[in-house]
This record gives C-alpha cells, sequence and structure tokens, in this order.
C-alpha cells in the first residue's frame, strides 16, 4: 500500500511523457516515471515533421480539453516533481533539451531534425538543440551541445546557455532533494564540487539532541528542531498517511469513522480488537474509540518513531505515503551546510556560447544522456539573476540554499506547450504558450481533473473528461465496446489507445531464503527455485488472459517489452520461460492440452526437488533437504479479496504443488506494505508484483550486489555484475542488447524472478469532442498524444 515516490532515477526517462499514468492491479516500485516530451505532427502514410512556428488560418478553440488525473501532491516544478500526476503537470510547462522518437531512441540533432521510420512510415523529429557526443582515448566523454536560438519561454524571456547551466547546479548543488540525479553521474569535478557541505537536518540528526558541539549550527537551531519543528513534522506525516488511506479507498470498516487510528491501522501500526478498540503493535497502548479515547496524530508519529527506535531517515523513506517528512519541515533544515572545502564549481561543465554548452564525463555512462539532455527551467524565474556570474562562480541562488527554487514550486513556468495558470478544487487550469517554440496549441485551454479510476471511463463517455486513462481490464474494455456503436473500442463515441507500459508483472524469490544448506548460488538451490518457477510459470497463459484480456500478454524475460533490449520471439535464441527440464529437455510438445502441460510441470518440478536433494516417494516429496522446506509463503497483495492478475496463477499452482507433497502458501494481504517492508528487510521467501522501467534498460539497480533494489532478489554474483558494468560502460546499442541477453539468460536461470506479463496503458479519447484526426499516429511508449498537444484540435 505504500506509495513508493518517484526518486533517484526519475530522469532515466525525462525525455518521454506519458499519455497515462501508472492504475494497474499491482502495487510497484518506481525507478522511473512518465516525463517531458516534445510536440510534433505525425500523419499515416507520409513523412511528417514536427511543427515549426507557422500561421495558420484556423485560430484553435476556447474549448478547455479536460484529462483525467490521479491526484497531485502540488510539486509542478519539473526538477522537484515527486509524482507522476504532478510530473505530467510540469511537462506540459517544461522542455527539454533533447527527446526521443517512437522507438525510444535519443535524437541528438532536433535542430534540423532527424527522420526515423516506425510502422511503416517516416517520422522527422525536431527538438530545441544538438548534441556531438565525442569519446576520447583517455576514456572522457564530451556532450557538446547547440541550442535553438529562438525558443523563448511563456513569459517572452529567451531560453540561453545560462538557463541550461542554472539548471545543472541546482541539481546538483549539495542541498538538492529532489528525484534527479545527474549528480550522480562521473562529470569531471562533480565531487569535488558537491564535497564539503551537509544538510543542516543530516548534522543535527547526526548529533542527537544531547549535543554540545554548535560548530555547524547554532543552540537555538538544536532546540528548535528537536523540541518543536520535527514533532510538527512529524504529526503532519503521520496525517498524511491518514489521510492517504481515506483518499485512495484503505478503509478498516470497524474503524471507518475514525480517520488517524484507520491509518493505524491500515499502515501496520495497530489491530482491531474484538470488542472495536484497537492496540497499538510497538508500545501496547490500546484506545477504545469511544468518547475522547483514540489516537491523534501525535501518537500515530510517536508510535511509528517508536518502532523505528527514532531513526528518523529510515522511518521516512519506508512509511511516507504522498510526502517524506522533510517535506513537512521548514526549508532551513534542506540547506547545505559548508564543513569542510569544496570546488567553486563543476569542472566539467563549460559554457561555450550564449547558445551552447558542453558537460565533460570522466568515463562511459551509457544512460548519462538522458540526464545530461533533462529540463531547463528559466534562470530569471526560478533563480535570482543578480546572484548569477558565470565567470566568477556564482550560479543565480547561494550554494546550498535552493529556497528561492523551492518557494516557486506550486507555481511553475517554463518553455514548454502550455502555460500553469492555477490549481483549485482539485483541478490545475493551464493556458496555451503564446511563445511555444513549435507553435503555439490550437486548443486554447487545459485541465487536469483530478478523477477516480473507476470515474475514467464514464467520464469520457458521458462528456465530462475528454481524455482519461482507465486501468485496463477485460470487463473494462468490454465496457468501452458498448458504448461505441460499432462494437470496437475505437468508434463514434470513444477512440482507444493501447501501448505497452514501461514496466512488467512478475512473482520474485529472495534467493537466500529460497536455497539449500544456506547457500543461494548452488545448482541444488537453483533447482529448488526452477522446480517451484516451473509450475507457477505454466499458469500464466490462461490466468492472465482471464484478469487482462487483450490489455496484456505473457512475457518470458525479466524486461518489459517496450525496451530494445528485450528478446523478441523472432530471435533465434528465444526462449519460454522455464520450460525446459532437469536435463535441458523440453517440456511441453506442440499440440499439448492445458491439462497435459500442466502434469508434464508437474512431472518436471518433481525431477527439480530431486537434483535439489529432496526426498521423492511414490511422486511425493516426504523430506526437504538441508535448509531447504516443503513450505513456501508467497505475499500477494490482492487487497484480502484476491484482485491481483497473479493471484488465479498462485492458486492453481499451490493446488498442483500440494498433490506432490509441497506446500505454497498464499498470503493474500490487505496490506500490502507488508509486502515491502518483507522484501526490504529481507524476510520475503516469494512474492507477487511489478517493476516500473526506465527508457534505458540499465540494469544495475536491481540486480547489481551494490544497486539500490538487490535487496529483493540478493542475487549477489560477481559473473552478473560484471556483465552489468560492461554493458553500461559501452554507448554501442547491439553490443549492449548482446551483453544484457546473457544478463537476462543468467537471471532467468538463477531462478529468482518469473516474468508474468506485460500489460498495456489504456488512453481513452472522446471522438465526441477531439478531432481525432489530429490525435498522434503510432502512439508508443515512449511517445504518448501529449508530444503533439500543440497540434491537436477539438471539434
Amino acid at each position: 500500500m505504500k506509495k513508493r515516490q518517484i526518486t533517484a532515477m526519475l530522469l532515466t526517462a525525462v525525455l518521454a511523457l506519458s499519455a497515462c499514468g501508472e492504475t494497474g492491479g499491482d502495487a510497484q516500485p518506481t525507478t522511473a516515471p512518465e516525463t517531458e516530451e516534445q510536440p510534433t505532427e505525425a500523419e499515416s502514410g507520409k513523412e511528417t515533421e514536427t511543427p515549426t512556428p507557422v500561421a495558420d488560418e484556423d485560430p484553435g478553440s476556447d474549448v478547455p480539453l479536460v484529462v483525467a488525473s490521479d491526484d497531485f501532491s502540488e510539486k509542478f516544478n519539473s526538477i522537484f516533481a515527486g509524482s507522476v500526476p504532478d510530473q505530467g503537470v510540469a511537462d506540459m510547462v517544461s522542455v527539454s533539451l533533447l527527446l526521443n522518437d517512437r522507438a525510444g531512441e535519443i535524437i541528438y540533432h532536433g535542430i534540423e531534425g532527424e527522420t526515423k521510420s516506425y510502422n511503416g512510415t517516416d517520422y522527422t523529429y525536431k527538438g530545441i538543440a544538438d548534441c556531438d557526443v565525442t569519446e576520447n582515448a583517455d576514456g572522457s566523454v564530451v556532450y557538446d551541445f547547440q541550442l535553438r536560438d529562438d525558443v523563448k519561454f511563456s513569459d517572452g524571456e529567451p531560453l540561453t546557455a545560462d538557463d541550461v547551466i542554472f539548471t545543472y547546479y541546482v541539481i546538483c548543488d549539495p542541498s538538492y532533494d529532489g528525484g534527479l540525479s545527474l549528480y550522480s553521474l562521473p562529470i569531471k569535478g562533480m565531487q569535488e564540487y558537491r564535497d564539503g557541505s551537509q544538510t543542516l537536518l543530516t548534522l543535527l540528526l547526526d548529533a542527537g539532541e544531547d549535543n554540545t558541539d554548535f560548530t555547524y549550527f547554532t543552540e537555538q537551531q538544536q532546540k528548535d528542531f528537536w523540541e518543536n519543528d520535527l514533532q510538527a513534522a512529524g504529526e503532519q506525516f503521520a496525517k498524511s498517511i491518514a489521510q492517504y488511506c481515506i483518499a485512495n479507498g484503505y478503509i478498516e470498516e470497524s474503524v471507518e469513522e475514525h480517520v488517524i487510528a484507520n491509518g493505524m491501522v491500515n499502515w501496520g501500526f495497530a489491530s482491531v480488537n474484538e470488542d472495536g478498540s484497537i492496540t497499538t503493535g510497538v508500545t501496547g497502548t490500546t484506545y477504545t474509540l469511544e468518547g475522547d479515547d483514540e489516537p491523534n496524530e501525535v501518537d500515530f508519529w510517536n508510535e511509528m518513531m517508536a518502532a523505528y527506535e527514532g531513526d528518523v531517515v529510515a522511518l521516512s523513506d519506508t512509511e511516507q505515503a504522498d510526502a517524506p517528512v522533510t517535506d513537512f519541515l521548514p526549508d532551513v533544515y534542506k540547506n547545505a551546510i559548508e564543513t569542510g572545502e569544496s570546488a567553486p564549481n563543476i569542472e566539467g561543465i563549460v559554457k561555450t556560447g550564449d547558445y551552447s554548452f558542453s558537460v565533460t564525463l570522466d568515463q562511459v555512462d551509457a544512460s548519462a544522456i538522458y540526464q545530461i539532455g533533462g529540463y531547463v527551467i528559466p534562470l530569471h524565474y526560478y533563480g535570482d539573476v543578480a546572484q548569477y556570474d558565470y565567470d566568477n562562480n556564482k550560479f543565480g541562488f547561494p550554494k546550498g540554499d535552493l529556497s528561492i527554487v523551492r518557494e516557486k514550486t506550486t507555481k511553475p513556468l517554463g518553455a514548454g506547450p502550455y502555460v500553469f495558470d492555477k490549481y483549485e478544487a482539485k483541478t490545475v487550469y493551464m493556458k496555451a504558450n503564446e511563445n511555444y517554440w513549435a507553435g503555439a496549441p490550437f486548443i486554447k485551454e487545459l485541465q487536469f481533473r483530478v478523477t477516480l479510476d473507476p470515474d475514467k471511463e464514464p467520464g469520457v463517455a458521458q462528456g465530462t473528461l475528454d481524455i482519461s486513462d482507465p486501468s485496463a481490464s477485460k470487463e473494462r474494455l468490454e465496457v468501452v465496446r458498448s458504448e461505441n456503436s460499432n462494437g470496437e473500442l475505437t468508434g463514434d463515441k470513444i477512440m482507444t489507445s493501447l501501448v505497452d507500459v514501461l514496466g512488467y508483472g512478475y512473482i520474485g524469490m529472495n534467493s537466500e531464503n529460497v536455497c539449500v544448506a544456506g547457500d543461494p548460488g548452488s545448482e541444488a538451490s537453483k533447482n529448488l527455485r526452477k522446480a517451484i518457477a516451473t509450475v507457477l510459470a505454466v499458469y500464466r497463459d490462461v490466468n492472465i488472459d482471464s484478469y487482462y484480456g487483450d490489455a496484456a500478454s505473457v512475457i518470458n524475460y525479466p524486461i518489459s517489452n517496450t525496451s530494445w533490449a528485450a528478446p523478441q520471439p523472432s530471435d533465434a535464441d528465444y526462449a519460454i520461460a522455464f520450460s525446459t527440464d532437469v536435463n535441458g529437455n523440453p517440456i511441453y510438445t506442440d499440440g499439448m492440452s492445458d491439462d497435459d502441460r500442466y502434469k508434464a510441470a508437474l512431472d518436471a518440478a518433481l525431477g527439480f526437488f530431486e537434483a535439489a536433494g529432496y526426498t521423492v516417494a511414490d511422486g511425493k516429496l516426504t523430506a526437504a533437504p538441508e535448509g531447504a522446506k516443503l513450505t513456501y509463503e508467497i505475499l500477494i497483495g490482492g487487497a484480502g479479496q484476491g484482485d491481483h492478475p497473479s493471484f488465479g496463477i498462485l492458486t492453481q499452482a499451490s493446488e498442483a504443488l500440494k498433490t506432490i507433497g509441497f506446500e505454497l502458501k498464499i498470503n493474500d494481504l490487505s496490506d500490502s506494505s507488508i509486502l515491502w517492508s518483507s522484501t526490504e528487510g529481507g524476510t520475503a521467501e516469494l512474492w507477487c508484483a511489478a517493476w516500473q522501467a526506465t527508457i534505458d534498460p540499465d540494469m544495475f539497480q536491481v540486480y547489481h550486489s551494490e544497486g539500490g533494489s538487490a535487496y529483493m532478489y540478493r542475487i549477489n554474483q560477481p559473473e552478473l555484475d560484471q556483465m552489468i558494468v560492461e554493458a553500461r560502460s559501452t554507448t554501442d546499442q547491439k553490443v549492449r542488447k548482446a551483453i544484457y541477453k546473457e544478463c537476462l539468460d543468467y537471471i532467468v536461470d538463477y531462478a529468482v524472478e518469473i516474468p508474468v506479463y506485460q500489460r498495456q496503458d489504456c488512453v481513452l479519447f472522446s471522438a465526441e469532442r477531439i478531432n481525432t484526426d489530429t490525435i498522434a499516429k503510432d502512439m508508443t511508449t515512449f511517445y504518448g498524444w501529449a508530444r503533439e498537444i500543440n497540434t491537436m484540435k477539438m471539434r
């Protein structure tokens, strides 16, 4: 249930704004959101080109385009946006240096444009910059950028190299706490610039409330923090969790009228007793919920602090719903305090002209272009022009203090197709940017309206919404068909776009918890996991079709089908996941019935179990080898009601395994936060979830031993680590794809992840109110309707 915020890897998708958000059946750890794209015009069947500003007889429409959105966090600044809905707003206001084509590939020369073929049609993509990349003999890489000289922000001010330099320094400031991670790249001089400082919050937390050394902060600051500000922020943090539960329908019936109590129960910090009272899990406090005897946000926060033994950082990272604790603290605590020496500038970021600059990396990083080619925000609006003097290492704000940038987070300004007007009554109002470099939008008003998922399809059908993104399911798509007179997904009332999600669903195993004799990498341990995986895998097809219908397909590698690195069925070495027995022979033959396939999978599983060291007698397991068991638990966030794409897979596999003496115990969680805390804490054995991927297929985050999500599977194998590093150390896509195929085969053989489904995002357009001929053609994961928003028209 815990709502994972978009964090460090956001910028790897900086070049691709999706047409809809993540609203699928899985709770999903996010590694990247959808982000900025530049509008283009595309007509099927001929070469098309990004429009440039020209006179047009059509003056445009004042009828607003109303787009459904999930709830906002009101961080609309493109470099501080912390959620997909906020990012959607920021994308309409902002521009990126570079963009990508329909296949997700970077357009390096946007000024003149590049022509790429997709689905039999040539499309020309234009943007605001060119980038030439030079790899030097010493291993360093130089990115030389040239900007268009006619791009203006919506207030008429020109976009220049100074704005880019300012943006880079904001993101690289020691106090920056947004989702972008440009500072993590091996940019020449980056570490030297960021050294010698820590945030005031970090210093105070490290020092503790009994500190007597006031070298870096005052005694009054320490007192204010520990006695007032942290407690106040914690109470607001606790309240935000409780409100999030109510807003998202996480309601425990017995306590639904008690907001804080409901939040504590749903977040796993209290349980309901038979008499209707609740008891907290750590302090053991009981509240009758009668009269004044019920918990408030102070009690909730104190309970969380007790659970985490005062570790505020761990508490915030793990328990946050919409925002971390730091969001509720005064901004002064985010400031960086100088504690040592640091460089006055970043040596590798160099202004070379009014409209040109370069970025130098000490070594190759294949993902760097997605970060370097990201957003540009205006210096004159977010910064202080009087504090900008490039030649004297002044970059528009005091180093370590981004307060002047943060104060405009709720009212963004940029060079994108629309101008932010206001946010009120759960609706963002925007107006067309008449200075937009690619031509002012024909639709003069745009609204993003907060809409619950069940209302997204009816809203388009009934005329209250023009575009929405409901969760795609078999039943939902049948409703859409019934709205059109032709009985199809696209007709006279609704036009439907289905594109693969940048992510996929899977079933995972912790290799350290599902192994033999404490050795996760042994052949015996792999065979144990393959036995379980083989039975789970055989039930994928029927259950995913039942849940999603046309809106999803079964996948066989742990990678999104949207990626250029994903193996394709037409590849010579493509294989169905877990379809060979312990001897490497095919389990299935052509023409097998479903029942025959299920029996064959079970027979193959027995072979794997026996090879893992299990005792098998008369077709049943009678004893487990050292360190292994006859019973394993699998966690699934089906709201306690089996509402999950993989639930049917688990039930059928569990019944089948039971017949051979193995128990797969299904724990259907009403509170999916238990799943995340179990995987993070290393106690989970098996679980069902989904990954949200990035535009670049870099595998470091999830599968490398030092990756931020490596705790999930705990592969920790030097051989795999080496391949992952090798793949990110070259920019040759063919070489990278070959290496990633080796990585994928290794992961499947290690048997810690069963790829399950590639679902599709569904976007509904009102065919009655939008001129559907003006909607982008050949939409993909990387190229949504927003790419051509300025050429869309209403009827």
